[in-house]
């Protein structure tokens, strides 16, 4: 399998697949198309190459093609049914599957004013976007209170016990909530560390450290020195 991503310090979308499919150990390799190509035509094109769509992230696996990073998890779970991409039994699964759901279709505030940047520290940023924009804060505490109850109904380490597709879900949110400082509670801030230290994210983020590719449609907040 080929797992056609972006920007992994960018590219939220991305991250979910990948980091699922590393931390449960599913073979797959990595295919990067840089956004340096360009948001328009240049990504676009490339990227039309591999899907319709033209977007990230794409799953090829033969003459199959995946996209959409929901898609691609609904696949991983038919293709690898005891890897634990969702939790075994039913409710709780139901109950992944509906937070998962609820994090691909919602919480665009938090999206646009906090987008994912890995490499940055922007507590300030963060500071003057819960002051200015009170729907962020309104999806960060949804966020919490959704955490917290799949924590304190499975024990975790992770919202449903061990690492699924739920947690690669949220591992963009988590790396969200470092970069702008953004308050979680207690409970939810020790989940959102131990999410990011687990493998699949952790080894995301140590390579989206290492990219150096600075993109300025993603940053249009901050100027590179």
């Amino acid at each position: 399998m080929q797992l056609v991503i972006g920007n992994k310090n960018y590219s939220s979308w991305s991250m979910r697949p990948w980091v699922l499919m590393r931390g449960l150990g599913l073979p797959f390799q990595e295919r990067k198309v840089s956004f340096l190509l360009g948001m328009g035509a240049g990504f676009r094109d490339e990227m039309q190459k591999v899907s319709p769509a033209a977007r990230v992230p794409v799953l090829v696996d033969g003459d199959l093609t995946v996209w959409d990073s929901l898609a691609i998890v609904e696949y991983l779970h038919e293709r690898f049914p005891d890897k634990g991409v969702w939790p075994t039994a039913l409710p709780a699964r139901t109950r992944a599957r509906s937070l998962c759901a609820e994090m691909h279709a919602g919480f665009g505030a938090l999206r646009q004013h906090c987008p994912m940047n890995i490499e940055a520290s922007l507590p300030e940023v963060g500071a003057r976007v819960l002051a200015g924009q009170p729907q962020v804060q309104h999806d960060l505490s949804r966020i919490d209170a959704m955490w917290c109850e799949a924590l304190q109904q499975s024990g975790g380490p992770f919202l449903f016990g061990a690492f699924s597709a739920a947690d690669a879900y949220f591992a963009p949110v988590a790396s969200r909530a470092r970069t702008y400082a953004l308050p979680l509670s207690k409970a939810a801030a020790a989940y959102a560390e131990r999410l990011l230290a687990a493998p699949g994210p952790a080894a995301w983020i140590a390579d989206a450290l290492e990219e150096h590719e600075y993109v300025p449609e993603d940053e249009p907040y901050r100027s590179k020195a």
